[in-house]
């Protein structure tokens, strides 16, 4: 019975170190969504990494489980569902105003932010970081030259829009 609480391949300070990353380095992502007054603020971007997360830990920790020749337990076909998943969400967070599609910056965030739980889980906790930080960092230095397209802007972009 106490099997079912503890786990196996990893100490609980690993599972709680990789579930920790998978929080904090998305939470930059969407905080600069959050920040920038976008449609999706930080919450999404946070559970969207933590679910990855702990899948991954829980496929490896079948994996190791399940020493017998017969048990086929393939931890990257569960990437590929989740990338796959999320592709979808983020399908969601893109619409088209207009002549624009909006919300294209968030969409391929939240993908992101899978790939970052995924890298958290994996124990890959160092490149998980220069992803988010990567992102984060695009998604700030691209605003000036994105702004045009958006609606609300008051330059250019906006007259072409409703014009």
């Amino acid at each position: 019975m106490t099997d079912l609480f503890q786990p196996e391949s990893f100490t609980w300070a690993d599972a709680g170190m990789r579930l920790i990353a998978a929080t904090i380095l998305p939470f930059a992502i969407g905080l600069e969504r959050y920040l920038h007054d976008m449609p999706i603020d930080f919450r999404p971007f946070i559970i969207i990494s933590i679910a990855p997360c702990g899948l991954i830990i829980g496929s490896i920790e079948l994996l190791g489980t399940y020493n017998e020749p017969n048990v086929r337990i393939d931890p990257t076909r569960v990437i590929a569902g989740v990338i796959t998943g999320i592709g979808f969400i983020g399908a969601g967070a893109m619409f088209r105003n207009g002549p624009f599609v909006q919300g294209a910056g968030s969409a391929v965030a939240i993908w992101g932010a899978g790939a970052i739980g995924l890298l958290c889980g994996m124990g890959e906790v160092w490149l998980a970081a220069i992803v988010a930080g990567t992102v984060v960092l695009l998604l700030i230095a691209s605003r000036p030259f994105t702004e045009k397209w958006d609606p609300d802007h008051e330059g250019d972009g906006a007259s072409k829009a409703e014009g």
